[in-house]
Parts: C-alpha cells; structure tokens; sequence
C-alpha cells in the first residue's frame, strides 16, 4: 500500500517522497482530513487547447470544497478567525465571522470569477441535501477565490453549479489529492505548477493529543525568491521556464484554510491566522501588491458552545493563551509543506493561447534532498 505521506491516492508523489527535513509530527494522512469531521472534494476542469476563445476554453478550473462537519451538522457553527495578510483577493462570509467568530455550511474555493456560482450552488445545495439548515435562517456560505486566467479562459464562466455540487457531495476524509486538481486546476506558485495543497501536524498538550491541519490553494510568488527548508532554490531554477504568450499584469494569490480540533476561541484562531504568513514566507513568499493572501482557521471543538444554547449559560472548554505557542508551531510548520505538496505533486500544464508552466523539477529535489525509500 502507498504511504499516504510519500504519495496521493492518484499517485503523484508528495514533498516527503524526497528527504526534505520538516519539522514537527504529521497526522496519519499528513492533510486537514486528518482533523476528525473534516471532508475534502474536488471537480476538476480541464479541456480544450490553443488559442483563447472566451465561452469555449481552453479550460483550466475548477471548484474545491471543504467541508468542517460531516452532512448531518453542517449547519452546526464553528469557531473561527481569519486574518488578511494582504487583501487584494476574495473571503466571502468574513464579516460575520470578525462579527461573532464563528461560521456554518461548507468552504469552497475556486477561480476568482466564479466565486459568486461557488458561493450561491453552495446554498442550493445545502437547501436539497438539508433544507431544515435554511428552514427559517439566512445563509453565509465562505468562498474563496485565486486568480487562474494565466491558464484559464476564467472569462468564459465555465464553473456551473453541477460542478459545485459534486465537489461537495464527493468529499472525503483520509488522504486527498494534491497539485492540479479543484480550485487549485490553473494555479502556479514561484512559476512553477502548483494549486491544491495540504498537510496536518498533531500537537501534544496537557495529557491529550490534537490535530491541527491547513488546506492552500497556492497560486503566489516569483521563483527568484523560492526557498525550500531554508535553502534558496530559486537561483538554482532557472530552467525550466514559464512560457508567456499573452504578456499581463502579475496576478498572484494564496488562500489557506486552518481546521483544529484543539478547544481554540475566536481570538485563538484568530491568532493562527495571523502566523500562516510565517509558513508562507519560509517557502519564499513576500505578500506582493497583486497577492490576495487571506486566511481562515476554525476549530471542530465545543459544538454545543458555538450554537448558543438560548436561555442558559453555554459551557465550554479552552486552551490557555500561555499555552498557545506549539498551536503556532504547528500552523506555520503545516503551511509550508502543504505549499510545498502543492508545487510537488504536479505537472507541467499548458492552457490559454499556449501559455505554459513547468513543474518543479523533480530530479532537483532527488539530487538536492535525495529520495525517500
């Protein structure tokens, strides 16, 4: 059988199929799946070739979706934070979340001009599989979006609700895949193929054992910059190169979702926002103009709490603030190998009027880190 931390269920290896030497403990899955309750789905959208016809492709997109809770408590609240580390880019549902610090019904994230199909498929689809949920309540579903244009005939609005429907209802936990796959189809990092990644750290506190994993749809950074466990590799990388047909304004994007079963409030999560760009910058990440870098954490933890019982005081259970600071390790450690599962577990793409991104050479990852047996 596969090791799930060398590989993705569809075979393409992960950061830690080389000797790359992070840090910390991952999960059995090394993904946010690994966080109990916590599903993955994907659509994928790839078709077409040669030069942009806008309405006809080529297609490069796609739709991710993540579910905090299994079907039957979607509607069930979770605490929750989020934090723009810079804010050129698109988080739907955040203005209820600084207001109460906590969220409802499934994440997805997709294209940035298919937001508003992602966002509204997501209440239609929470209407038929759980109608009681939206009964007598409004509905403020959390989409993301990264910009995929660079592949993507993303003015073509080829995301339909079909599509959102089936990331959803396909959602899984256990071991997920990686790189070109959902939102993350049309995406590069660093110039080089990246897209969907994740990784999960487990935190020991007080006797008890929690986990803690981070979701990227990474799609950021110029390759001078890029560094891999400190090492400064963009130098190095010169070749292959991104191929640009159609000249264009830099557009570059990261949005990074943290789920922990760890008892966190909001301002907690709210504090684990705040230290996911560390991870990004310890890949090379520097938060440029164009970059849309926002980031949402939610804890699995105290269900009852979050729903407000009316008329009696909630109880509920909470890690210290002094207490704190391996949650952060976990977050900044987990960010920069699901960025880095991302970029490795690819291939080169060419899309939109032949415009091509390599993927990040493999041989120089066996030769630099060596292999994993």
């Amino acid at each position: 059988m596969t090791d799930p931390h060398h590989a993705t269920p569809s075979g393409r290896p992960r950061a830690r199929a080389f000797a790359i030497p992070f840090d910390g403990e991952p999960g059995p899955s090394n993904a946010i799946t690994d966080v109990a309750g916590v599903s993955v789905g994907y659509t994928t959208l790839i078709s077409g070739d040669g030069p942009l016809k806008v309405g006809r492709g080529p297609v490069r997109t796609g739709v991710t979706a993540i579910l905090p809770r299994p079907l039957a408590e979607i509607d069930g609240p979770c605490y929750a934070g989020f934090f723009s580390g810079n804010g050129n880019g698109e988080l739907t549902g955040i203005h209820l979340i600084e207001e109460v610090g906590a969220f409802s019904l499934p994440i997805t994230i997709t294209n940035t001009h298919s937001l508003g199909v992602a966002r509204d498929a997501t209440l239609k689809w929470v209407a038929a599989r759980k109608p009681e949920a939206l009964a007598s309540a409004w509905g403020l579903p959390v989409v993301g979006e990264t910009y995929d244009g660079f592949l993507n005939d993303i003015n073509g609005h080829h995301l339909a609700d079909a599509h959102v429907f089936a990331a959803l209802d396909g959602a899984v936990a256990g071991p997920i895949d990686e790189g070109s796959v959902g939102g993350g189809t049309g995406m590069s990092t660093f110039d080089f193929k990246a897209g969907s990644g994740t990784a999960s750290r487990r935190v020991g506190w007080a006797g008890d054992t929690f986990t803690l994993g981070v979701f990227v749809q990474a799609n950021f950074g110029d390759r001078r910059n890029l560094m891999i466990r400190g090492r400064r590799a963009g130098d190095e990388l010169i070749e292959p190169r991104l191929v640009d047909r159609t000249p264009r304004a830099e557009k570059s994007s990261i949005i990074a979702i943290v789920a922990t079963d760890a008892p966190l409030m909001p301002h907690q999560l709210k504090r684990l926002a705040r230290r996911v760009p560390l991870g990004i910058a310890w890949t090379g990440g520097l938060g440029y103009n164009s970059s849309g870098d926002i980031f949402l954490a939610f804890s699995t933890a105290n269900a009852t709490a979050a729903a407000g019982p009316s008329g009696r005081l909630a109880t509920l259970a909470a890690i210290p603030d002094v207490d704190i600071d391996p949650f952060f390790d976990a977050t900044v450690q987990a960010v920069e190998e699901a960025i880095l599962n991302a970029l490795v577990a690819n291939a080169d793409m060419t899309g939109r009027d032949g415009n091509f991104v390599p993927a990040l050479p493999h041989d120089w990852l066996a030769a630099t880190f060596g292999r994993k047996e």
